[in-house]
């Protein structure tokens, strides 16, 4: 397969490393407007620089492209790729808002592509054992589904000529560009909680939250430093969001999930609580694998330190589903929950009011 990366920023470079390590897949080109940038960039990865991301769909012929731009840039770039018939994976969040998400969903449709997400933490072995235990019931009646997401970003990290902190790019602050993560596994393990809710529906029913600034100079930084939010799911639990990067010197991020019959536990990779009502014969072995030092694969203080193997599971994932011709786990609506959920906390800090999901 022959795939392409729209954007080369940071990011990018993940994505390129996780397409060199899928077998049967070429990248064959990169785009961005700067060409310095963009010729290190294939000179390192493989493929030919392009300054205009319509052409090289148009004379490349990609089967797929992932989106690496700034968030707030990945509408044009999704449109261009259905309309040019190329499949679509995404990096997070898909787009900064829900109308802008939709008309990227409307444009896949229409195209008859397929539209995928990039979560890589649905792909990290120890969140995705806490998905399997929640879809399993082991969890019992759940009361809260938590993540707390304790980070730093210093003040260069906002400086000028970033987009980072921009509402017209990042679309929002702490909670829409470093938790999303969070927000996104919390969707995930409370759905599988709910096996009665239709595929297209939101586990979360509504939220209230409060943002502020509280690290970061109030005239430059146009959204939040710090995000707390409620949310109550549709089957009655309740949950709760910590998104900062005004933590110093940030601290490792955790997800917490529990109810009648078990809680777990993870702080950054490690399992610090798995315990159940009624143990079972592998409860011991997980606990062993993922016990001990609890090391970063997110970036608590360093965007930059992350590991980028999740990002191959969630690639070759929707690279199987592409050859197999079938819809990827985790596409388009299933990304766009995490959005509606930033979105309501957001209008919820604006209004002082509660604001229900639709």
């Amino acid at each position: 397969m022959r795939a392409a990366i729209i954007g080369v920023g940071a990011i990018a470079r993940f994505h390129a490393r996780a397409l060199r390590d899928l077998g049967g897949v070429e990248l064959v080109a990169a785009s961005c407007r700067t060409e310095g940038k963009g010729q290190a960039f294939t000179a390192e990865f493989g493929g030919r620089w392009y300054a205009n991301f319509r052409a090289m769909l148009r004379k490349e012929k990609p089967d797929f492209v992932t989106i690496a731009t700034p968030s707030g840039a990945h509408l044009p770039a999704a449109v261009a790729a259905a309309r040019a018939g190329v499949h679509v994976l995404c990096e997070k969040p898909l787009e900064i808002s829900l109308r802008r998400v939709d008309r990227m969903l409307a444009e896949a449709d229409a195209a008859g592509i397929t539209l995928g997400a990039i979560f890589p933490q649905r792909f990290n072995p120890v969140v995705r054992t806490v998905h399997e235990a929640a879809a399993a019931g082991r969890f019992g009646s759940v009361a809260v589904v938590n993540s707390y997401v304790p980070w730093w970003r210093d003040d260069a990290y906002y400086g000028p000529g970033r987009w980072q902190g921009t509402k017209a790019l990042d679309g929002g602050g702490a909670l829409m560009n470093q938790s999303i993560h969070g927000v996104d596994a919390v969707v995930w393990i409370a759905g599988a909680t709910m096996p009665e809710l239709p595929a297209a529906e939101n586990p979360v029913e509504s939220v209230v939250a409060m943002t502020a600034v509280r690290s970061h100079d109030r005239e430059r930084l146009e959204v939040e430093d710090t995000c707390v939010a409620i949310l109550r799911f549709r089957n009655g639990a309740i949950g709760q969001l910590l998104a900062a990067t005004s933590l110093y010197p940030g601290q490792l991020r955790r997800l917490q999930v529990g109810g009648r019959d078990g809680t777990a536990e993870i702080l950054e990779e490690q399992l610090v609580a798995w315990q159940f009502r009624e143990e079972r014969s592998e409860d011991a072995a997980v606990r062993e694998r993922f016990a001990g030092s609890s090391k970063s694969s997110g970036g608590a203080a360093d965007p930059l330190a992350i590991d980028y193997s999740n990002h191959t599971r969630n690639f070759a994932e929707f690279v199987s589903a592409i050859r197999q011709g079938t819809k990827p786990p985790l596409d388009g609506r299933e990304g766009r929950k995490a959005v509606a959920v930033v979105e309501a906390c957001y209008r919820s800090a604006r209004t002082g009011r509660v604001v229900k999901l639709t």
